[in-house]
């Protein structure tokens, strides 16, 4: 066993990991940090759930800390540079602790929000970043951030970030900090223009590479049953979902999530959404409830697009469902991660109909997964579900709002409209449960608070994602810019 103690983190730090229950270091934690807490450039490779958070989150905050430079106003020391807004976020909480050990400040920049308090962190005085490549370029040009006081900068998911087209903003990024800044990158492949990335931006690295970007065989159990219609193919899922463990299903498109989880719902098994449509606190809240104990008003069912798929983090999620097979292998072993995280055990079922035989044959060709098509039963099925969740009835919608008198439009009776405040429907006697539910549906965003507590977004979703056809635009300019396009990061 190899403790964080032996690998050189301060004391501080790796009591701050204890207290989480963290004490011994992953494969990626014990080959990165002696290099990376000496202050060498690095390339690691990992596959998703493999550490690579704390493995950076570590040496950026004790090298932060050693240096005890001045906080400045919109001058961060430290940047970190994920791809999309879930990921960020989930960075940002793991740093937070540890920075707030040592007396660093951490905030969050992205898009989809409003930029106000973005630019009162920058002007407080923040030490570390976390950011998305559109947001972060926007604030730049604004004058609000400038990067040439950054020591340490980190890339995430380097490889999804090429996939999303936002590698030209990364390399105006990283072009803005200093040259003989530590740089590290992380990333599952050295394709789409990584390596190049790589070779230009990290001064002399040391690379690492744990394991294949592949889901290991032991952890992780594959099954792809064969529905006989559409129609059988809907029970079979809420089936699937009726278990007592957490579990997350995918979709292909925005609408069937949001459907998906209304119909749940509706049968006593209480879901929350996660796509593109959702506004930021409406999909904090959605994570919140899903991470929650179901005691305490938490949901055990996730129905998610493949905006879940890369940098969402839920202890113990122990299915994920194919509910619509992904079109490419690496959609496929993304989302498939999702569960058998950190070493646990866990189990993906990819359903099939018929005419999706072929096909689903090929994907798994390509992701190296070996699993036989099964026909579903009854048999198969009660082994995967094992035992099943009470029913919760559901909430009851609330009454609609009397029409006011003509006289008085667009006013209450007790006064402006600007004093209204929708309540999401079904926030009755179920609480967490289903408030969380309609309020995922973006009816009431201002009702919610993130998760994390590293930054708190406020005002109206400004972007979109378009999470089947095309890369998703989740760091989207602020309302009423009328720039030329470009990637815009999450």
């Amino acid at each position: 066993m190899t403790s964080f103690l032996d690998l050189g983190v301060p004391a501080a730090l790796a009591s701050v990991l204890a207290a989480d229950g963290k004490t011994e270091a992953f494969a990626i934690q014990r080959d990165t940090l002696p290099d990376s807490l000496a202050g060498r450039d690095l390339l690691g490779r990992g596959r998703t759930g493999s550490g690579k958070t704390i493995a950076f989150a570590l040496p950026l905050v004790a090298r932060l800390a050693a240096t005890n430079a001045s906080r400045r106003p919109g001058r961060p020391r430290g940047l970190v540079l994920a791809p999309t807004r879930e990921l960020a976020t989930q960075i940002a909480a793991t740093i937070s602790p540890l920075a707030a050990a040592v007396g660093l400040r951490v905030t969050t920049v992205f898009g989809g929000v409003s930029q106000r308090p973005q630019e009162q962190a920058m002007r407080s005085g923040v030490d570390i970043v976390v950011a998305c490549p559109g947001r972060l370029e926007d604030l730049m040009k604004q004058k609000i951030v400038a990067l040439d006081a950054v020591e340490i900068t980190v890339l995430d998911e380097a490889d999804h970030m090429a996939d999303l087209g936002f590698l030209p903003g990364v390399t105006r990024i990283l072009s803005a900090t200093p040259a003989g800044g530590q740089r590290l990158l992380f990333s599952a492949t050295l394709d789409r223009g990584i390596d190049s990335l790589a070779k230009r931006f990290l001064s002399n690295p040391v690379s690492h590479e744990v394991d294949e970007a592949s889901v290991p065989v032991g952890e992780m159990t594959h099954r792809v049953l064969v529905a006989t219609s559409t129609e059988a193919k809907k029970q079979l899922v809420e089936h699937l979902a009726s278990g007592l463990g957490r579990r997350i299903l995918f979709t292909r498109t925005k609408h069937q999530a949001k459907k998906l989880a209304k119909q749940l719902t509706a049968s006593g098994i209480p879901s929350v959404d996660l796509h593109g449509n959702l506004g930021q606190n409406a999909r904090e809240r959605n994570l919140a409830a899903f991470g929650a104990d179901p005691a305490q008003g938490g949901v055990r069912v996730l129905v998610a697009t493949d905006v879940a798929a890369r940098g969402v983090h839920v202890d113990d999620v122990e299915l994920v469902v194919h509910v619509d097979p992904p079109l490419e292998h690496k959609a496929y072993l993304h989302r498939s991660g999702r569960t058998a995280r950190a070493g646990a055990a866990g189990t993906v079922v990819t359903l099939v109909l018929p005419e999706q035989r072929r096909d689903v044959k090929d994907l798994l060709r390509k992701a190296q997964i070996t699993a036989p098509l099964e026909d579903a039963n009854a048999g198969i099925v009660q082994e995967l579900v094992g035992e099943r969740a009470a029913h919760v009835r559901p909430a009851p919608a609330a009454a609609p709002a009397k029409q006011a008198s003509s006289g008085s439009r667009g006013q209450s009776a007790g006064g402006s409209s600007s004093s209204r405040r929708r309540r999401p429907r079904g926030q009755g006697s179920q609480g967490g449960q289903q408030a969380s539910q309609h309020a995922g549906q973006g009816r009431s965003a201002a009702h919610g608070r993130p998760a994390h507590g590293a930054q708190a977004p406020a005002g109206r979703s400004a972007g979109r994602d378009h999470d089947a056809q095309r890369p998703a635009r989740h760091d989207a300019r602020p309302q009423g810019s009328r720039r030329a396009s470009r990637p815009q990061g999450h």
